[in-house]
């Protein structure tokens, strides 16, 4: 995937991980971006921050002491190589974990 292309696909799926928590509840989960970083603060106190990375071609999560590297699969979406987990489930299962709010991604 050539650069072009990585900052598409980024960009792309930010936007759907945004648009997708754009109807949950602020007080449950704030949802603000900057520069191409999402960011979540949960009720509570956990925030989760998800950026592309370009020089590596992946998005970034970072919560509660853990960093994950995703990369992108050629089917689409998201996957960390080191632990075999996809961005999307990753995220909800986080969400769920600290809060117990159940997202649908």
């Amino acid at each position: 995937m050539d650069e072009a292309d990585f900052d598409r696909a980024a960009k792309d799926e930010l936007h759907a991980l945004e648009d997708a928590l754009a109807d949950v509840d602020p007080d449950e989960v704030e949802v603000s971006t900057s520069e191409g970083v999402l960011r979540l603060d949960l009720r509570d106190g956990t925030r989760i921050v998800i950026n592309s990375h370009r020089a590596a071609r992946q998005i970034w999560m970072a919560a509660v002491a853990t960093a994950w590297h995703f990369d992108p699969l050629a089917s689409g979406g998201w996957r960390a190589a080191k632990t075999g987990e996809d961005l999307r489930p990753t995220l909800v299962r986080l969400v769920h974990e600290r809060i117990g709010l159940q997202l649908s991604l």
